[in-house]
């Protein structure tokens, strides 16, 4: 007797690497080359999410989520740096 075991990958808002790496690339790209390499990064995830059995909806709100989560360290980072910078006034 078999039984069908499902693959559950690790939420892609929790990548803290992959976060981290994007959000270092979009600190220094800008323009066109930032938003092709946006786009690419989340393509990139969504093709994988499907490759591992995702279905369209899943894989949509995963990639959601890593956008979400990208978004969240981008804002936090120009905090800091807008703190930083108050700071040496």
């Amino acid at each position: 007797m078999t039984e069908r075991s499902e693959v559950i990958a690790f939420p892609a808002k929790n990548r803290v690497a992959d976060i981290k790496r994007c959000v270092k690339m979009l600190d220094m790209l800008h323009g066109d080359e930032a938003s092709r390499f946006w786009r690419d990064e989340c393509r990139a995830l969504a093709a994988h999410l499907l490759n591992l059995g995702y279905d369209d909806s899943a894989m949509r709100h995963e990639v959601m989520e890593f956008q979400n989560a990208v978004q969240t360290e981008l804002w936090a980072a120009s905090q800091y740096e807008e703190t930083a910078r108050r700071e040496t006034y």
